[in-house]
This record gives C-alpha cells, sequence and structure tokens, in this order.
C-alpha cells in the first residue's frame, strides 16, 4: 500500500467529483444538444470516479485494519455522494441512464494509466537517483584526485623551497671557505714574512756576536800578549 498512491487517487476523485457537482445544474438550463453533451459528460465523469474509488479499494487491501476500516467509511461516503448526484442528474435530465459500466469498457481505464504513469515515473526517478549517485561518487573521486594534486603540488613547494634554503646554505658555506682560503693565505704570507725577520735577526745576531768574540781577543792580545 502506498500512501502517495493513495493521496494521488484521493486528489483525482475530489477533482472528477467537484466538475460532477455542477452538471445537474447546468443540465436544467439546458436544451437539445447541450443537454446531451452535458449527460454524456456526467456518464463519462462519472465512470472515472467509479474507477478512481476501485482503485482505492484495491490500494486499501494491504493497509493496517485501523487505516483501512477508516478510508472504507469515507468510501462509502464517496459512493453515496456519486448516487446523490446520479439521481439529481436524472431529475435535471429525465431522460439519463447511467452507463458507467460501458463507458469503462470503452475508454482505458484511468487507474491502470496512473499506475503505468506512476511505474514509469518511478523508473525515471530511480534512473535519477542511480545517475545522481555516479555523479556523486565521479565528484567525490575529482574532489579527492584534487585534494592529493593540491597535497603533491604543497609537498612540491615545500621540496624546492627546502632546496632552496640548502642551496642558499651552501652559498654561505662555500663564502665562508672561500673567506677562510684567504686567509690562510694571507697568514701563509705573515709566516713567510715572520721567518724572514727571524734569520735576519738570526744573522744580525750571529755577526754582533762574532764582532763581540773578536773585540774580545783583541782586548786580550792587546792586554796579556803585547808588550
Amino acid at each position: 500500500m502506498s500512501s502517495e498512491e493513495l493521496e494521488k487517487l484521493h486528489e483525482m476523485y475530489r477533482s472528477l467529483y467537484d466538475e460532477l457537482k455542477l452538471i445537474p445544474e447546468r443540465a436544467l438550463t439546458s436544451h437539445g444538444e447541450e443537454r446531451k453533451r452535458l449527460v454524456r459528460t456526467f456518464d463519462e465523469r462519472q465512470g472515472e470516479a467509479e474507477e478512481v474509488l476501485q482503485g482505492m479499494e484495491e490500494e486499501l487491501r494491504g493497509a493496517p485494519s485501523s487505516y483501512r476500516n477508516a478510508m472504507s467509511a469515507k468510501l462509502r461516503l464517496y459512493r453515496r455522494d456519486l448516487g446523490k448526484l446520479q439521481r439529481d442528474m436524472k431529475t435535471a435530465a429525465p431522460g439519463f441512464s447511467s452507463s458507467s459500466q460501458t463507458v469503462q469498457r470503452s475508454h482505458p481505464s484511468i487507474y491502470s494509466s496512473q499506475n503505468q504513469q506512476s511505474t514509469h515515473l518511478q523508473s525515471q526517478r530511480a534512473l535519477l537517483l542511480q545517475g545522481t549517485e555516479y555523479l556523486n561518487n565521479a565528484s567525490q573521486s575529482i574532489e579527492r584526485s584534487q585534494r592529493i594534486a593540491a597535497e603533491t603540488d604543497q609537498i612540491g613547494t615545500d621540496i624546492i623551497e627546502e632546496l632552496g634554503e640548502q642551496r642558499e646554505q651552501l652559498d654561505r658555506t662555500r663564502d665562508r671557505l672561500m673567506n677562510t682560503g684567504e686567509n690562510l693565505s694571507r697568514s701563509r704570507k705573515i709566516l713567510r714574512a715572520m721567518s724572514r725577520r727571524l734569520m735576519t735577526n738570526k744573522l744580525l745576531l750571529a755577526v754582533i756576536i762574532l764582532m763581540e768574540l773578536g773585540i774580545l781577543g783583541a782586548v786580550i792580545y792587546l792586554k796579556f800578549f803585547r808588550k
């Protein structure tokens, strides 16, 4: 039992009933072909209303007992209202006789058409839901791919920045090494200069010592050996 189907059938019946209840009053003031047309219209709409009520009864077979009893009472009221309209139509058009069974056989069943349409709509809805699910899955897959691509791009950016920092560190290390090499060169020059000065000082010291020894020897010679 589908509550949506019952609601649709109920709306169909109310629409048919609202159209039917206007016809007897119009038939009272009409004549000739106009009255015949109204009689045919009433007969057709009454047959359609009967089919809708039968469809509602079929839908109620699988309903819970409490709901089925309430709706069955409502269906009896609907049939009583249809019977009253039929009597009103007979009064307005004395030649009127209901041929709802003939109409029912000669026209396609509204309830069957409604079921076919509902089945078609449900099929279309299922296809639409399936397509929507596929689209959602594809969207999620695209989102995951975009997220992975963004993460990969971020990792690449971090690596590039880290390589840049390492390059700067290497440049600074190279500069320090170059400065150290220059300092070593200056140190070697200073050491060589100091070594030359030391040798010069040693030579001067040796010359002075020799000169002092010569002077001392001369003094001793003059003092002790020369008379």
